[in-house]
């Protein structure tokens, strides 16, 4: 392994401290600041219209966004992951610092009108204005004298992005509240991100509450002392929270832990709602009918409509199947009821659903997940995965010693490289048929801690991008989830569904890795937010394939693959409740859609925003909710734990199942004859995650499957054929 032992780049440094944190961001805004004041200063247009070139003008502001962002996205990163509040607050003072400093640049009429003198100097503001849908190919960027498409887009985009950014209005009334409105967003991001992550809410429960819920899970729970002596203290953290909804005996305990979560973070119910109409009244300034119009402009769909049809349309496919599937649950708990003499009302309900679909799946398909867990150990599930990926895509993953810290940390000090003593990194290379060159640092940070980011998730610490004197800057980036930790006991295992999502993120991570582009912001996983899940998605296929599962797993006593009849039985279940499962999500993408598309402002104004989420979950997916018991529709405020809608899925959730499409569509068309086809995964790496969003995302497609996306896959898979 000695040809790995000196990555040609030293990982990045977690050394800040609450005051270096929020000074480096104020560094980096006066740099920046400096920069684009010295352009204005320099370059006239007005005088010398051949003054404003990609090279006078926009290099200079590339070359110093790369090497920004090498600091930029780890100053705020601190506060999703540092042990220490101190540093995390002051993340995100950092934050704020930089969002509101970017909203300042996104409005500098000054360099707007240096950037807009270079698109229409280089023609391509007239060829686009001829053919509005024109792509920009190599040829059009030939003829506007730029090195390659990437710049082309780039161009595009950065002259778009100053008139969304309101420059398009005049100075003034509309032009200031239209900066005041992007500055309060960006608070409430922070704000509301922040309540989420500090969330620590929790319930004093008794053993008999929890009866049935797994004995590794109540070890780990907080006994009560004085008047709780004797509870159990069951917080709202997945690893708490999703096993106690599953195995929880007692309906009424499962009833009140799912209210419960559901009023977890009610702080942020006022901010949801200001952040809404704020993001409306923004649209409405800029001429847009709505907040969806506007986001939706560029991205794959292009319009809402596309996005409200393809949700209709799914739903009218889907809804039948969950009608059923909720009768075959409702009448599993009728019995169950009958069998513990429990009444039964002949309501199935939402906090019914985990409990129920966990005991279908063990009684109709003899499957006990608890069981299937103990062949996924997570050390041994995350070797195997890195394994695949190696085979795959022609990579290795080296993991650093402790030694091996010590040695490449630009201080010399191995914990000066590591945000935290649990994160697990990895050195990533080209294998010897790849050009055995470097590709990146790979961080793993799998367990919850207190103030800890709470769900599951990719963080891009450094992107990659081309130098100015031609080399390459490789990228760094980090899965931060939360599964459960080892006991005396036992290591942390990993349910199937787990093992799903730790593939997922670590497809995410990969995209990332395997970014080349030529500037740092379409470095991996930036695409456009309705193409950006397929890749994971479609590597999740890998999780429902025998020969993949078999390779995974490892008893953690025997060390004993997983048997052939228990693989069988585990992808049986893939689909089971399928329906609801889609339906959930259609909630999900159909709210974000009601919300950001009202036909007034007005009636914005009025909306019931939690009965509005309450109703339309009941309406979707048919499964009753507290006001079945005569609670009203304002039950719970689900909108104010769903962090996707602020922290920038907004108008934009569809984008979850419309990359299904696609990522079936790849799965079926390339790998499912193979998935270990290692031709075909090396041709999807330099071919589509390569990419990132340095082209437009559906040329990549096209370029791999060799013709448009079809839904055809997509449908076949849920069984509805098209």
């Amino acid at each position: 392994m000695a040809k790995y032992a000196n990555p040609p780049q030293p990982p990045p440094l977690f050394t800040g401290t609450k005051e270096s944190i929020v000074s480096d961001s104020k560094a980096l805004c006066d740099t920046t600041r400096s920069l684009l004041d010295s352009l204005v200063a320099n370059i006239k247009p007005a005088e010398d219209p051949a003054a404003a070139t990609f090279e006078s003008v926009i290099r200079p502001q590339t070359e110093d966004e790369n090497k920004s962002s090498l600091s930029a996205r780890i100053l705020g990163f601190y506060q999703y992951v540092s042990g220490d509040s101190a540093l995390r607050d002051a993340s995100t003072e950092a934050e704020k610092i930089m969002d509101e400093f970017s909203i300042e640049c996104s409005m500098r009429e000054d360099v707007f009108r240096l950037v807009d003198a270079v698109y229409k100097n280089s023609g391509l503001a007239a060829s686009i204005e001829k053919d509005k849908n024109r792509l920009i190919d190599a040829a059009l960027v030939k003829s506007a004298g730029l090195d390659d498409v990437e710049s082309g887009r780039l161009l595009e985009k950065e002259t778009k992005s100053y008139l969304r950014n309101g420059l398009g209005l005049p100075e003034g009334e509309k032009r200031d509240r239209f900066k005041e409105i992007k500055k309060r967003l960006s608070q409430i991001q922070i704000a509301f991100q922040k309540n989420l992550n500090e969330e620590n809410n929790g319930i004093w429960l008794t053993k008999e509450d929890l009866d049935g819920v797994p004995e590794d899970v109540l070890d780990t729970l907080e006994k009560g002392t004085g008047e709780n002596e004797g509870k159990i203290r069951l917080s709202f953290k997945y690893p708490d929270l999703f096993p106690t909804m599953k195995f929880a005996n007692n309906p009424v305990t499962r009833k009140k832990v799912f209210i419960e979560n559901e009023n977890k973070c009610n702080e942020n119910v006022p901010l949801f709602r200001e952040a809404i109409l704020l993001r409306d009244e923004a649209a409405r300034l800029l001429g847009y009918p709505d907040h969806a119009s506007f986001r939706i402009e560029d991205k794959m769909a292009k319009t809402p409509k596309t996005v409200l049809d393809f949700l209709g349309d799914l739903k009218t496919r889907v809804a039948p199947g969950g009608v059923k599937e909720i009768d075959h649950l409702r009448e599993l708990k009728k019995k169950d009821h009958e069998a513990r003499g429990l009444p039964f009302d002949g309501n199935y309900y939402l906090w019914d659903h985990r409990y129920y679909d966990r005991l279908m799946v063990e009684q109709e398909y003899s499957i006990d997940e608890n069981a299937i867990a103990e062949y996924f150990p997570l050390t041994s599930t995350v070797a195997g995965m890195l394994k695949i990926f190696e085979e795959l895509f022609g990579l290795v993953f080296v993991e650093l010693t402790p030694e091996d810290r010590k040695r490449i940390s630009s201080t010399g000090k191995g914990e000066d490289i590591a945000w935290h003593k649990d994160v697990i990194i990895f050195s990533v290379w080209d294998d010897a048929g790849e050009g055995a060159g470097f590709v990146g640092y790979l961080y793993l940070d799998l367990h919850p801690r207190p103030g800890k980011y709470g769900h599951a998730a990719n963080f891009s610490l450094q992107p990659g991008y081309l130098k100015a004197d031609g080399t390459r800057r490789y990228p760094a980036t980090a899965l931060v989830c939360n599964f459960s930790k080892p006991t005396l006991k036992k290591p942390s295992l990993l349910k199937h569904e787990e093992v799903v999502t730790l593939f997922h993120e670590l497809g995410h991570g990969i995209h990332d890795l395997a970014g080349r582009t030529r500037y740092a912001r379409y470095h991996g996983t930036s695409t456009v937010r309705d193409f950006v899940e397929a890749p994971s998605q479609m590597l999740e296929n890998w999780c429902w394939t025998p020969s993949q599962l078999k390779s995974l797993s490892n008893h953690y006593e025997t060390n004993k693959p997983i048997p052939d009849d228990l693989i069988e039985k585990l992808i049986a279940t893939k689909h089971v409740n399928d329906a609801l499962f889609n339906l959930r999500q259609l909630h999900f993408g159909l709210f974000d859609m009601t919300v950001h598309t009202p036909k007034t402002h007005a009636e914005l104004e009025q909306l019931d925003v939690s009965k509005l989420y309450n109703d339309l979950r009941v309406e979707i997916s048919q499964i009753k909710g507290p006001e079945a018991q005569g609670e009203p529709g304002t039950w719970g405020n689900g909108q104010a734990t769903f962090g996707h809608l602020i922290g920038g899925y907004d108008a934009g959730y569809y984008g979850y199942l419309s990359s299904q499409v696609y990522s079936t569509d790849m799965f079926y068309t390339v790998f499912k004859s193979n998935p270990m086809d290692p031709v075909q995964g090396r041709r999807y790496r330099h071919t589509v995650l390569e990419k990132g969003g340095s082209q437009d995302e559906m040329v990549t497609l096209e370029q791999f499957l060799g013709r448009k996306p079809s839904s055809d896959a997509f449908y076949k898979e849920l069984g509805l054929e098209n």
